[in-house]
C-alpha cells in the first residue's frame, strides 16, 4: 500500500503513474496486435470489420472501466482517512455493482446485436465478420470488468505495479493466441476476439488471487457484505459519474464512426490506424488523469487540501512537455507508424491517417487539460462538472457526424475533435478557478 499524502507531489504522482503507463501501453498492445495480425494475415476487409466495430467495444469497456475507477476513488478516500471498515464495505459494493452492471450490459447488447450493427452502417461485405468479432467481445465483457476492478482497487491503495505484471503476462498470451487461433485454427476475426477475452480473463484471475494473498486486510468478512445505503450511494454516484464521463466521450466517437463507415474501406482502415496511434499519443493524459484521481482522493480523505493544487499544477507542466514531443513525432514519422500498425501500403490510407494525426496533435494541450481536470474533480468529489463537459463533447460530435461530415467528407471528421475540445474545456477551467478546495492553500 502506498500513501500519496506525504512527500513531494510530482515525484509521487510520476512514480505512481509509470507502472500505470506501462500497463496501459500493454493494454493498448492487445488492440495493436489484433490490428496488425488481422491486417497482415486476413486482409484489409477483415481489418475494416474490426475497426468498424471497435468504437462500440471501446464505449462499453470504457463505461465499465470508468465505473471501476470511480468506485476506486471512494475506496481511496476511505484509505486516505484510515477508515478500514468503510473501505472494505466499499470494496464489497464495488464487486456487487461491477459484476451486475457488466452482465446486464452484455446480455442487453447481445440481444440487440443486429440492430447495433445496422446503426453503425456496417457495409454488407464486412457484416458477418463484424458480427462475429463484436459478439465475442460483448460476451466477454465480464473478464475485462473483473480485471479492471482488481486493478482499480490495487491503485486505490497505492499499488500500481502489480496490475502491470499480470497485464504484461496476458499481453504475451494474447499474441500467442492470436496467431494460434487465426493462422493454425483458421478462426478468422473471431479468433482475435477470443484471444483478447481469454487473455483478460487470465489477468483477472491472477490479480484476484494476488490480492487475497498479499493484502489480507482486503479479504471481506460476512459483515463487510452488509454494505449499507450510504456506501452504495457513494459508489454508484461516483462510479456512474466516471463511467458516463468516459462513455459520453466514446459515444460521440461511435456517432462519428457511423459517418466514417460510409466512406469506404480505405478511409475506415486509415481512421482505425490513426485512432490506434492517437491512443498511444494520448496515453499519458489518461494515465496521469487516473493517477490524479487517486492522489486527490487520498489527500481529500486526509484533509491535506494544500497538496491538491500543487499536484495538479505540476502534472499539467509534465503533460504539456509531452504534447510538444508528440506534435514533432506526428509531423515526422506518422507515415511509418501508419504502415507499421495497419500493414497497408495503400497511399490513400497512409496520407489520410497522416493528415488526421498532424492536425489533431497541434491542439493536444487542450485534451491534456481536459483529462487532468476531469479526473481531479472526480477525485475531490465533483461529479457534475466532468459529466457536463463530456456531454458537450457528445453533442458536438453527434452534430458534426450528421451535419458537417456529410457536407465536407472525412475532413469534417478530422476537424471534429479540435472544435469540440475547445468547447468542452471551458466549464472545466471555470470550475477549477472557482473550486473552494483549491483556494485553501
Amino acid at each position: 500500500m502506498k500513501n500519496l499524502t506525504e512527500g513531494k507531489p510530482i515525484k509521487l504522482i510520476l512514480l505512481f503513474a509509470i507502472p500505470l503507463f506501462i500497463g496501459q501501453l500493454f493494454n493498448l498492445f492487445y488492440s495493436l496486435v489484433d490490428t496488425r495480425i488481422v491486417g497482415s494475415t486476413l486482409g484489409e476487409d477483415a481489418l475494416a470489420a474490426v475497426g468498424a466495430t471497435t468504437t462500440v467495444s471501446d464505449l462499453l469497456v470504457g463505461l465499465l472501466n470508468g465505473f471501476s475507477n470511480g468506485c476506486a476513488i471512494v475506496i481511496s478516500t476511505y484509505f486516505g482517512a484510515k477508515d478500514e471498515k468503510h473501505m472494505k464495505k466499499a470494496l464489497g459494493g464495488t464487486i456487487v455493482l461491477g459484476i451486475g452492471l457488466s452482465v446486464s450490459i452484455s446480455v442487453l447488447c447481445l440481444l440487440f446485436l443486429n440492430g447495433l450493427l445496422r446503426f453503425l452502417n456496417i457495409d454488407s461485405d464486412i457484416l458477418s465478420q463484424s458480427r462475429a468479432y463484436l459478439g465475442i467481445i460483448l460476451a466477454g465483457l465480464l473478464a475485462s470488468t473483473l480485471y479492471n476492478m482488481c486493478a482499480a482497487v490495487l491503485r486505490a491503495i497505492g499499488d500500481s505495479f502489480t496490475p502491470l505484471l499480470f497485464l504484461i503476462l496476458a499481453s504475451f498470451l494474447n499474441i500467442f493466441l492470436d496467431y494460434s487461433f487465426i493462422l493454425h485454427l483458421h478462426m478468422d476475426v473471431g479468433g482475435a476476439a477470443f484471444a483478447t477475452v481469454i487473455s483478460q480473463a487470465l489477468s483477472a484471475f491472477l490479480c484476484f488471487f494476488y490480492i487475497r494473498k498479499k493484502y489480507p486486510s482486503l479479504i471481506l468478512s460476512s459483515e463487510d457484505w452488509r454494505i449499507g445505503k450510504e456506501v452504495y450511494r457513494k459508489l454508484f454516484s461516483t462510479g456512474m459519474s466516471m463511467g458516463f464521463m468516459v462513455s459520453f466521450v466514446n459515444l460521440g466517437t461511435v456517432a462519428l464512426q457511423t459517418s466514417i463507415n460510409t466512406f469506404g474501406t480505405n478511409i475506415i482502415v486509415a481512421h482505425t490506424g490513426a485512432r490506434k496511434i492517437t491512443s498511444i499519443f494520448m496515453l499519458p493524459f489518461s494515465v496521469l488523469g487516473t493517477t490524479l484521481a487517486t492522489y486527490c482522493g487520498q489527500n481529500l480523505g486526509a484533509g491535506k487540501f494544500d497538496r491538491l493544487r500543487i499536484g495538479i499544477r505540476d502534472t499539467l507542466l509534465v503533460t504539456f512537455a509531452w504534447c510538444l514531443g508528440v506534435m514533432i513525432a506526428a509531423n515526422t514519422v506518422s507515415p511509418l507508424l501508419v504502415r507499421a500498425i495497419t500493414a497497408s501500403e495503400e497511399q490513400e490510407v497512409i496520407s489520410t491517417a497522416t493528415l488526421y494525426l498532424r492536425i489533431n496533435t497541434a491542439f493536444y494541450f487542450v485534451p491534456a487539460i481536459i483529462c487532468l481536470f476531469r479526473n481531479s474533480m472526480q477525485g475531490f468529489g465533483d461529479s457534475k462538472t466532468p459529466i457536463f463537459s463530456s456531454s458537450l463533447e457528445l453533442i458536438g460530435k453527434v452534430a458534426i457526424a450528421f451535419l458537417l461530415a456529410p457536407a465536407v467528407g472525412y475532413v469534417g471528421i478530422i476537424a471534429a475533435e479540435p472544435i469540440v475540445w475547445f468547447i468542452m474545456v471551458i466549464p472545466l477551467i471555470v470550475n477549477m478557478l472557482r473550486n473552494p478546495l483549491l483556494r485553501r492553500v
